[in-house]
């Protein structure tokens, strides 16, 4: 159980379980920098959706360690994890798994498909068709998978982590929006600063070799039993009325920008609220305050707008679209 205690602010904090998972998870954050350089804000993300029960696409050119990444994350989680590459050829079974049948026994029986895991890399997601990337939203949203008319429970936890290739559009699909709704977070992985493009080929030429991240020192450093008691700490995060109706104020002023055609949803909206409440547990805080919804706007609601085609020309971007919004919504104090 986790033991209650009150600052002089009149705020409660948790000791014990609670603690230990901030411990674990700030700990899990050095242990993926032993393989991915510059890339915090990314790491952070795949904390937060972890926290959050929700799924993470991951956008930028090759070579920038989308995969990497994912991967460094399996490791230093003790939690089960499987990746798929996803093809144009890919069959929806290929994801979910299908009925085989069994000439021993003369029956059907299941064979589960890599999603049932804890941890899905969903590489170059955008390359397969929309009948396979449908495959994924039972499995994104209701965490179970049906096939022959029965629901099979995933795992828990169950995250998604998708990548796709913003630059290489021949052959791709992109995601339609109920699709890409599903996701909690859209990270954009940028091109590393000339210092950490300079650190990841030192690491290189010291022998780091990527595709064995036990030999440079990755190791599991947290687990299921952390996340539910980091989870549960979350939960108890405080939001008061202010930080709600602000919440709100910047995502029905989406739905108002003459630059979009498309608003954030009342999902989006939860969604940007479930985020700003892990970062500020995160940062130690048992309080959200208006920082932390700034902090995560970008990340929780770029893939929910859509631009107008006008807007596109003229190099308007959802980033910068959301930034205006946050820069003329009034903060509560």
């Amino acid at each position: 159980m986790m033991d209650p205690t009150t600052d002089k602010a009149g705020h409660t904090g948790y000791s014990g379980d609670a603690d230990s998972a901030r411990s674990s998870l700030e700990a899990l954050r050095a242990e993926i920098a032993k393989a991915v350089v510059g890339q915090d804000p990314a790491v952070t993300g795949l904390v937060v959706a972890l926290l959050c029960r929700g799924h993470v696409l991951l956008e930028g050119v090759p070579g920038v360690a989308k995969t990497l990444l994912v991967r460094a994350l399996a490791s230093a989680l003790e939690l089960d994890t499987k990746r798929v590459q996803f093809t144009p050829d890919l069959m929806p079974s290929d994801v979910t798994g299908s009925l085989v049948y069994d000439a021993r026994t003369a029956e059907f029986s299941f064979q589960p498909g890599p999603v049932f895991t804890n941890l899905l890399l969903a590489d170059e997601i955008n390359r397969t068709p929309p009948k396979t990337q449908a495959s994924l939203l039972e499995a994104m949203e209701e965490r179970q998978v049906t096939v022959d008319g029965t629901p099979r429970p995933l795992p828990e936890p169950f995250l998604v982590a998708a990548t796709q290739n913003p630059v290489e559009y021949e052959g791709t699909y992109p995601l339609p929006e109920a699709q890409l709704d599903r996701f909690l977070l859209k990270l954009t992985i940028p091109l590393p600063s000339r210092q950490d493009e300079i650190d990841v080929l030192t690491r290189h030429s010291e022998g780091f070799n990527p595709r064995d991240l036990r030999a440079a020192g990755l190791r599991p450093v947290a687990g299921a039993a952390d996340l539910e008691a980091a989870r549960a700490a979350v939960a108890k995060t405080t939001v008061s009325p202010e930080i709600t109706g602000y919440v709100v104020d910047l995502c029905r002023a989406t739905r108002q920008s003459p630059s979009l055609t498309l608003g954030v949803s009342p999902r989006g909206a939860t969604a940007l609220l479930a985020t700003a409440r892990a970062w500020a547990w995160l940062t130690g805080r048992d309080y959200v305050i208006p920082d932390d919804v700034k902090a995560l706007a970008l990340p929780t609601l770029r893939h929910r707008v859509q631009l107008r085609p006008e807007a596109e020309m003229e190099g308007v971007t959802a980033d910068s679209v959301i930034n205006a919004i946050l820069a003329h919504v009034p903060v509560p104090r």
